[in-house]
């Protein structure tokens, strides 16, 4: 039934029209690596601003955030969800099902590009690193943008303010939220795998592999317990 419940989700998913928002970000992650190296950019530049800057802030966020408020959400809206729940299936199964296909498809969609650009910059293992990161933060952001697709109506908006305002600007700004930042845990991951000397770190390795553990829990718990509290009609009690 997990294998049906993916198939139907991924199916969905892609078929909707807000999966072609997709198709244009890792072309023109892709594109501004070439033509920063087409001028000569420096490869630090290019890790910091291009890999980083745009790649783990931007891309990486956006993508898992249109996919993990799509696999539930859009289902939520339009009340197809109901079919789903009226079946005698655990929520829990629900929602890891869920999870599944929002991680990979987000993981695909940003872990290809990336390993592309990063490996243009600084070789294969840069490029490696940064693949299997982007990995690790597909995941954590599809639990956290699941979870946000059954506790609120808006998750897109919410989600664009977490992304813009705690991710792009707080734990840039602040020193005490990088660790409670997904970005910097994505960040961490990529500079322990790849060995690379062109961008600093700014959270401990172990402090990024707990708190990953931690906020993919989280997330999911969360996602399951609301969707617990959800009636056959698709209002929460």
């Amino acid at each position: 039934m997990n294998m049906t419940i993916a198939w139907i989700t991924a199916r969905g998913l892609l078929g909707r029209r807000r999966s072609w928002l997709l198709l244009p970000m890792p072309v023109i992650l892709v594109g501004i690596t070439a033509i920063g190296l087409a001028f000569a950019a420096p490869a630090a530049d290019l890790a910091d601003g291009v890999l980083i800057g745009l790649g783990v802030a931007v891309i990486l966020p956006l993508v898992s955030l249109i996919v993990g408020t799509g696999v539930l959400g859009s289902e939520i809206d339009d009340g197809t969800v109901v079919h789903i729940l009226t079946k005698p299936i655990p929520r829990s199964r629900i929602i890891l099902a869920k999870l599944v296909v929002a991680s990979l498809v987000s993981a695909v969609t940003t872990a290809v590009p990336m390993f592309v650009a990063a490996t243009m910059v600084g070789g294969v293992r840069l490029g490696a690193g940064f693949a299997v990161a982007c990995v690790a933060g597909a995941i954590v952001y599809s639990a956290l943008f699941l979870a946000l697709s059954v506790v609120t109506r808006r998750p897109v908006l919410v989600g664009l303010l977490y992304v813009v305002i705690w991710e792009g600007l707080l734990s840039n700004v602040v020193m005490g939220t990088r660790t409670v930042s997904v970005q910097h845990y994505v960040i961490e991951f990529a500079s322990a795998l790849s060995g690379s000397t062109l961008f600093p770190s700014t959270v401990s390795t172990t402090v990024a592999a707990a708190m990953t553990v931690v906020f993919t829990v989280l997330g999911t718990w969360l996602a399951t317990q609301r969707l617990r509290a959800f009636s056959v009609a698709g209002e929460t009690s």
